[in-house]
């Protein structure tokens, strides 16, 4: 990282702007300009700027390119992180630019609305045939033993369990026998009515079903043994912020798991199934992990046609996991209610 492009790159408003808003989450460049108020082509010129500057980078999945900034923690170039802290400096001690700020961030959240309102629209079309639209991503029963297998090495089991979006509840009926509890979340109450019907036979007590958002999780830190993302975290447009979330309330020394598509180019996914991610790397994942506080350990690859479905699993390290971004969205009313 050079100096002099570097303050080229911050010596304009909007880029100060476009900052700031990557700073909270990836965007699209369409995303940018709707936020911005501003033309796809000129939003275009100004990330190019940021991107030569090392500010920001680019991140293809697909026909679609997000923006994401690259100074956003400590193991970035040291002047790359002292513009960004600069930069948070400037929206609490500038009165005019804290205002503009505000303003994108307000616009910010009707871009987060929309992508929300369009993947919980799709839950509740489909919340009844949801298993049968996993078969998209190739037969359950393999990929189901392979996790079994791979979090069968803990002599207490899997402990306290939380299935962050169960879905159907398929999974937590699965795990169940080897788990001393299971809470099942997810943000779809109509998920929840088919979760709630599918578990009734377990024991009393076994399983809570608790409404609520990955990206806000409502419980205490450490409360959990083993976390578990079955084909959920390809719905996060920002899956940091969500496996931070995740290692707070993972007990050190717990497990994640995380079942999704490797990465892959299939944009029907996207269209048709709201997908915001079209699967994910190993070297994606590995920092995603890393960067939440969790040790990786191999992954598991199970290949399909065309996909290609990955189990990865790590464990919680004992350094806290980092604090969310102060604009998360707020989740849902928590609703708990046992199976």
């Amino acid at each position: 990282m050079q100096i002099d492009p570097l303050l080229r790159a911050l010596s304009e408003p909007t880029r100060l702007r476009i900052m700031r808003l990557l700073a909270h989450m990836e965007l699209s460049v369409g995303e940018l300009a709707q936020v911005l108020g501003q033309s796809q082509p000129r939003v275009s010129r100004h990330v190019r700027i940021l991107c030569d500057a090392g500010l920001s980078e680019r991140r293809k999945e697909g026909s679609w390119v997000f923006l994401r900034s690259a100074v956003s923690d400590t193991s970035q170039p040291e002047m790359g992180a002292a513009a960004a802290r600069l930069l948070a400096i400037a929206e609490r001690d500038d009165p005019e630019f804290a205002t503009r700020c505000r303003t994108d961030r307000r616009h910010l959240a009707t871009i987060r609305e929309a992508r929300e309102a369009n993947a919980q629209a799709y839950f509740a079309r489909h919340a009844p045939e949801w298993d049968t639209l996993r078969q998209l991503h190739g037969a359950d029963e393999p990929v189901e033993a392979a996790l079994i297998a791979a979090l069968g090495d803990a002599p207490q089991g899997l402990g306290a369990l939380l299935d962050i979006g169960t879905g159907t509840g398929r999974m937590a009926e699965l795990l169940a026998p080897n788990a001393v509890h299971i809470t099942a979340l997810d943000r779809n109450p109509e998920m929840l009515q088919i979760a709630r019907a599918r578990l009734q036979a377990l024991p009393a007590g076994k399983v809570d079903l608790v409404r609520g958002d990955f990206a806000e999780l409502p419980f205490d830190s450490g409360t959990f043994d083993t976390v578990l993302f079955h084909q959920v975290l390809h719905f996060a447009p920002s899956p940091g912020p969500v496996l931070g979330e995740a290692a707070r309330v993972t007990r050190e020394g717990g497990r994640i798991a995380i079942v999704d598509l490797a990465a892959h180019e299939r944009e029907d996914l996207r269209e048709r199934h709201a997908h915001a991610r079209l699967g994910f790397s190993d070297e994606q994942m590995a920092g995603l992990m890393t960067g939440a506080g969790f040790t990786p350990e191999p992954a598991i690859a199970l290949p399909g046609d065309p996909l290609t479905v990955k189990i990865w699993t790590a464990r919680r390290n004992a350094s806290p996991a980092p604090s969310l971004p102060a604009d998360t969205p707020a989740s849902p009313p928590v609703e708990n209610a046992q199976a």
